[in-house]
């Protein structure tokens, strides 16, 4: 029973976080002068009030799906991936260069260049991986760090070695070689449906099969798991490089189908927000991915709401921030130890009802 109720609060927790934030944001929009209500059917209207709203909402959700997962699943195994912004765009890079470089085009140039950045991804995450389970260095630290030598490689390649030009970008990805819109008058590519199909792989795996069970037991007490002979650092290191993998691929895949070219700001801040969605979604992978879809419902709403009542975009910004600080906080308070004995002195009072 305290299990299930504890259930029942990470569920809890994140929806009053989200009302409480909407709520908080309703105020600040009548102090600002405009309707809430207007400013909040116009917000929902924005994001999927048309075909061409619901794509752009799907298309920046794309991004954060990947990254959150990426950091859900490190997490699961107990270890802390920082560098879910790296290793997407790492695998971006290595999508401009497949696409540019080989000569290759069409499909196989799409599957190529997918498959290079969910390699070169995952190969960027193993680098922190093998550091923490060989020299016991902190991941987190050297995890951030490797998002700026990333972003720093972006740089040379799109000022110097794949220039276009006298303008500081890359060349665009070919037409031919780029992801094709999954429905005629939608924005969203078929990145958005490979990134659906993984957070179902990963929600398998991870609860469904042997392995998923070990990797999450690693996370849960590495010391039992050792000890019960799980292979607790070729699980750690195995969640680096699948997480790695998968920001990876979600960098290829924003390369083919929405930016097609690298230049400076490129997936800016996406690894961070993808930590925040997965924390948000109690690292659940089918509850992670509707948490990202709501947060780029916000950012594609704003504009519509702005135009519509004048209410600025920061707000939907402001919004966001008050999820995940509720969240947060929401998670902590339940895991104070008074907490948890409030829980349990509940459940041994219904279990003791039901046997009278």
């Amino acid at each position: 029973m305290a299990k299930s109720g504890k259930s029942l609060i990470g569920f809890i927790v994140p929806l009053l976080s989200i009302l409480l934030a909407i709520a908080i944001g309703a105020v600040i929009m009548a102090c600002l002068g405009a309707n809430p209500a207007v400013a909040l059917k116009s917000l929902v209207t924005g994001a999927f009030g048309s075909k061409p709203n619901i794509g752009t909402t799907l298309t920046k959700a794309t991004p954060l799906i990947f990254t959150s997962l990426c950091a859900c699943f490190a997490y699961k195994c107990g270890v802390f991936n920082l560098g879910g912004e790296g290793q997407f765009i790492i695998g971006s890079i290595a999508a401009c260069y497949v696409t540019l470089t080989t000569g290759i085009t069409g499909v196989p140039a799409m599957l190529i260049a997918l498959a290079a950045g969910a390699v070169c991804g995952g190969v960027w995450g193993f680098i922190p991986g093998i550091l923490k389970i060989t020299r016991g260095q902190n991941e987190m630290i050297i995890s951030i760090m490797f998002n700026y030598i990333a972003t720093l490689l972006m740089g040379v390649v799109y000022t110097n070695w794949l220039r276009d030009g006298s303008v500081p970008q890359t060349q665009s990805v070919p037409k031919e070689s780029q992801l094709p819109r999954m429905i005629t008058g939608m924005r969203m590519t078929w990145g958005f449906a490979i990134a659906i199909a993984l957070g179902l792989i990963i929600y398998y795996f991870l609860y469904r099969t042997s392995g998923g069970f070990k990797l999450r037991a690693v996370g849960i007490n590495a010391t039992a798991a050792r000890f019960n002979g799980f292979p607790v650092k070729r699980f750690i290191l195995l969640s680096f490089v699948i997480s790695g993998a998968i920001a990876g691929l979600g960098g290829s895949a924003e390369l083919l189908g929405t930016q097609f070219r690298l230049i400076n700001g490129f997936a800016s801040g996406y690894g961070f927000d993808g930590v925040a969605m997965a924390l948000i979604g109690q690292l659940q992978p089918i509850a992670t991915i509707l948490v990202a879809i709501f947060f780029a419902a916000l950012r594609a709403g704003a504009t519509t709401m702005q135009a519509a009542t004048g209410v600025p975009t920061s707000v939907s910004d402001i919004i966001q921030a008050l999820v995940i600080v509720f969240t947060v906080a929401g998670m902590a308070l339940t895991r104070l130890s008074s907490f948890e004995a409030f829980l349990l002195r509940h459940s041994h009072k219904k279990e003791g009802g039901k046997s009278a």
